[in-house]
């Protein structure tokens, strides 16, 4: 049957993040594409509504969820010896799961440094590593960075630092993968109406705010096109280029 060859296929797309807005846009593509999917986020039951609706809607895969944070190592190396053991193995990684904390640098705790540190470069490398040692004849890795990592952000200093971290590591990891089957795309979305503080945000930014604002599924399906064609960088959306293209200047 579809139901049991899905759980004969130990390939699996893994995205981290999958309870958010563009986290669920990766999962709602991948699922409707016949693929296996790994999910991790920090809430039980956000993931355990995620999986019944993926496989609702779409007959003859397996969905595997991990309620993990990514910002503590021990929950990371136990959720990847439980795929190690099962045997599953990574056709695709995403690597979603970040945190956008904006306030001032003064305000921060030697904690919040941490966590932030972590959570949006860390985790990141930490599982391509992983997909590295449990990758299937051919890898794709998706890492979702920010145009501020580019455009360094006053407020977002940290969040800025970390995602210009991971675009450059991405950059270095595909070239060292070159001739091995593997594919890594770093993505530089700009704003994402995906929360109602972020929403406000961009809105207060006025018609550059609209203009430049993408959603998730459309961030989502550039990313799968641009990774397939192993693109270093990519930057969604006209304007965001164009704002890109003005920086340098």
């Amino acid at each position: 049957t579809a139901e049991g060859s899905a759980f004969m296929r130990a390939e699996y797309t893994m995205i981290t993040g999958a309870t958010g807005g563009l986290g669920g846009a990766f999962v709602r593509l991948a699922a409707k594409s016949g693929e296996n999917l790994i999910l991790t986020g920090r809430y039980e039951g956000k993931l355990r509504l995620i999986k019944e609706k993926a496989l609702a809607e779409n007959a003859g895969i397996d969905v595997r969820i991990f309620a993990c944070d990514l910002a503590e190592e021990s929950e990371r190396s136990a959720m990847m010896k439980k795929i190690a053991e099962e045997g599953w193995k990574i056709g695709r990684l995403v690597n979603v799961a970040g945190a956008d904390i904006q306030k001032s640098f003064e305000e921060y705790t030697q904690e919040k440094i941490s966590f932030q540190c972590r959570v949006n470069f860390e985790a990141a490398v930490a599982l391509c590593r992983f997909a590295l040692e449990r990758r299937t004849e051919e890898l794709e890795i998706l890492n979702i960075s920010s145009v501020s990592g580019l455009c360094p952000m006053p407020y977002f200093a940290v969040y800025s630092a970390m995602k210009g971290a991971l675009t450059s590591f991405s950059a270095s990891l595909r070239e060292e993968m070159k001739g091995k089957g593997v594919k890594v795309t770093a993505v530089l979305p700009g704003a994402m109406p995906t929360r109602a503080d972020v929403r406000a945000q961009i809105e207060g930014q006025g018609v550059w705010g609209k203009l430049a604002a993408k959603s998730p599924a459309f961030v989502a399906e550039c990313s799968l096109k641009a990774v397939k064609k192993n693109r270093r960088k990519i930057i969604p959306g006209f304007w965001n280029k164009v704002m890109n293209i003005i920086l340098k200047i």
